[in-house]
């Protein structure tokens, strides 16, 4: 039987509809029923490790797995600042640690500091308006919900900033996966790094490559007429061959931190440690830690039992069994969300940063990533992947293998979503 145009357009319709639209609305369903099993629900402690500093080349790098820890240094920097903050966030909360950030930042201007703040508005949708306004005489760029503008196929223009910076005139930079907000103070297991050295000029030029790149857009809050001008920064005075910054650039199509990853892989010889919130990774990520794993690297995933995004879990889920079927051990972080996007590789090679292992991360955001080549920094790493592994509950073959039909039956269904997200 000949189909009609008409009968094509249908068929296709109808498919397109079994294949994307029966996923989706699952994963809406799925979503509204975990937030309505969440509420009230808090954290339970979990155990952290101190911070601590290690001297790296001509600097140092200091490591932080608690939010006050961190936001603590964070603030003394600010306010120790006396020539220029750079500070551009993913998430920044209305609250009592995003006041705070807030605070600090009006009173440096005050006192003749020039301050540039960026966040990301699709984010911080939630974020009241009023939080949103800023001293007149701060720098702020919003990055816009939808940045396309009429260029609607240009998917270059559609990553989200998934940044964490701060930088505090020439002296101190901190990176990482923490947003700004009380809940991550105390709630989420996360790491970040502060550095001082050379290191800190290559992050003051990731925040101005950004800025410089997108600065020329108007918001109705900014209260200005026109848009801000160019930020212009010395070059660097030094390599620091000990740490490299990679930056995940859509709008021109680099995304090197997926190749940082999968070459620091395919060199392991003897351990891989990687920690990541969300795992959603593509077929050649994955067969290089089949790859690893099978020529006898100890390859262990640390991810979170539950996180905040249950569709993200699901879709994990169905990369386990080839996984654990090659060797690769997989523990999940319990009674709190992990939100560490970190790895260390053969007591040599360490990265922390702000991205996840999932391809909005990889091939889809602005990210930001600090690559480290140093045995005490590595060795620290370690040490941190162990106190975290002492709170996971590691999945075995048998375990996985013994699931419900209805929860393999959910991992197939979802599979169509793997590539969005």
């Amino acid at each position: 039987m000949r189909l009609s145009p008409g009968g094509v357009m249908r068929f296709l319709r109808r498919l397109l509809l079994a294949v994307f639209g029966v996923p989706i609305a699952l994963a809406v369903v799925m979503s509204l029923v975990d937030a309505y099993r969440s509420r009230g629900k808090r954290a339970k402690p979990f155990p952290v490790t101190p911070p601590r500093t290690n001297s790296v080349g001509d600097g140092t790098v200091t490591t932080y797995t608690f939010g006050n820890d961190l936001y603590e240094d964070m603030i003394a920097a600010i306010d120790g600042a006396k020539k220029q903050i750079f500070l551009e966030t993913y998430i920044w909360k209305g609250d009592e640690v995003g006041n705070r950030f807030k605070q600090a930042l009006a009173e440096a201007t005050e006192r003749g500091v020039e301050v540039y703040c960026i966040f990301d508005e699709l984010a911080n949708l939630v974020v009241p308006a009023r939080f949103k306004r800023f001293p007149e005489g701060m720098h702020v760029l919003r990055y816009p919900t939808y940045a396309a503008g009429w260029r609607f196929f240009d998917l270059s223009r559609y990553g989200r900033d998934h940044r964490k910076i701060l930088v505090v005139d020439d002296t101190v930079g901190f990176v990482g996966g923490y947003n700004i907000g009380t809940a991550y103070a105390t709630e989420w297991r996360d790491t970040h790094v502060r550095i001082t050295g050379p290191g800190v000029w290559d992050l003051r030029r990731a925040f101005a490559d950004f800025w410089n790149l997108n600065r020329r857009r108007p918001h109705p809050l900014t209260h200005r007429t026109g848009t801000e001008g160019p930020l212009l920064i010395e070059t660097a005075p030094s390599w620091d061959p000990d740490l490299r910054f990679h930056r995940n650039v859509p709008r021109l199509w680099m995304f090197p931190i997926r190749s940082m990853y999968l070459e620091a892989i395919n060199r392991a010889s003897r351990n891989i440690y990687l920690t990541t919130a969300y795992f959603v990774p593509d077929e050649d990520f994955v067969a290089a830690l089949k790859a690893a794993a099978q020529r006898g690297v100890d390859v262990r995933i640390l991810l979170p039992l539950k996180s905040n995004h249950v569709v993200v879990d699901w879709i994990s889920r169905g990369y386990f069994s080839q996984l654990l079927d090659s060797g690769v051990r997989i523990l999940r972080f319990k009674d709190a969300m992990i939100h560490a996007k970190t790895a260390t590789v053969d007591g040599f090679w360490s990265t922390v940063g702000t991205a996840n292992i999932d391809r909005l991360s990889l091939t889809g955001n602005y990210e930001i990533n600090l690559e480290i080549f140093d045995r005490d920094v590595a060795k620290q790493m370690e040490e941190i992947f162990s106190r975290d592994e002492s709170n996971a509950l590691e999945l075995t073959s048998d375990e996985w293998a013994a699931r419900d039909i209805h929860r393999k039956f959910t991992e197939l269904v979802l599979t169509p979503l793997r590539p969005l997200l």
